[in-house]
């Protein structure tokens, strides 16, 4: 057999061999294989900056009740956190406005969780700052806020119909600063005060909720129990927003809750 006849067959057997393994690869059916950050459910954390995990330095609730949630249902969760600092309910009705970017985000979401309302009170501790804000000034500033709140949980409604998602909106602790931090700055009168309109702006809060249809989870008692509970071990230095245990204990209070239907059904993809 000459060279060139050798080198021929030779070629010629290298591209038996390798039609052969082409062809046995086309017979093994593709793995797929879904991304790790591939999501079934989706949660988004709208509110002020107890939402945006101010003065905390750690992951917000948002996240760390995402992780609950993945842990307790086997599902895959990814969350948006649109929590901005400074925040009020009027304000958040302006982001939840058909075509803006929250409002598309909230629209394929499977459970919102809301933080809102304090900032709107801010003008009654201007007030009481200012020589006192008695009782009636406190029920014009929640009746405003809760008028407000009523209209941003209206347009999430219907920005989320017909799918409706699982609308957590939670309660304070204290609308403005509390624990020692608050003792040292501004005395027990101040404490009593802001205390009461907590519980009155509480209470707005979860009636409004309710009137919506959707659930409220109570961040009071998690942080103070009757009322009686310092909350300064889960408060940042600032005395108004809370440090990393205190998200924790706002994730766990919202992981109480029933998980969406949807988990169960394989999320919204």
């Amino acid at each position: 057999m000459s060279r060139r006849r050798r080198v021929h067959r030779r070629l010629g057997l290298a591209c038996a061999t390798l039609l052969a393994v082409t062809a046995g690869l086309l017979l093994v059916p593709a793995l797929h294989v879904a991304p790790a950050s591939a999501a079934s459910l989706r949660v988004v954390g709208l509110g002020d900056s107890v939402v945006a995990g101010s003065r905390c330095g750690c992951e917000p609730f948002v996240g760390r009740y995402a992780d609950l949630l993945q842990s307790r249902t086997g599902t895959g969760v990814r969350a948006a956190n649109e929590g901005r600092p400074g925040l009020t309910a009027d304000q958040l009705g302006d982001l939840l406005r058909p075509g803006t970017p929250v409002a598309d985000e909230v629209a394929r979401a499977d459970v919102v969780l809301v933080t809102i309302g304090a900032n709107d009170l801010q003008p009654a501790l201007t007030a009481w700052q200012a020589g006192g804000c008695a009782a009636s000034c406190q029920a014009d500033q929640v009746s405003a806020m809760r008028a407000h709140l009523r209209v941003a949980l209206d347009r999430l409604a219907a920005l989320t119909t017909p799918r409706r998602p699982e609308v957590l909106v939670t309660t304070y602790w204290n609308v403005f600063a509390d624990g020692q931090v608050a003792r040292r700055a501004s005395g027990e009168a101040y404490l009593t005060w802001s205390d009461a309109i907590t519980r009155a702006a509480n209470a707005a809060i979860c009636a409004t909720a309710h009137q919506v249809g959707d659930r409220c989870v109570d961040l009071y008692r998690p942080f103070k129990d009757d009322g009686t509970t310092d909350p300064t071990p889960l408060l940042a230095d600032d005395g108004d927003h809370p440090d990393a245990k205190g998200h924790d204990v706002i994730a766990h209070a919202l992981a109480a809750t029933p998980p969406p239907v949807r988990a169960s059904a394989g999320g919204s993809g």
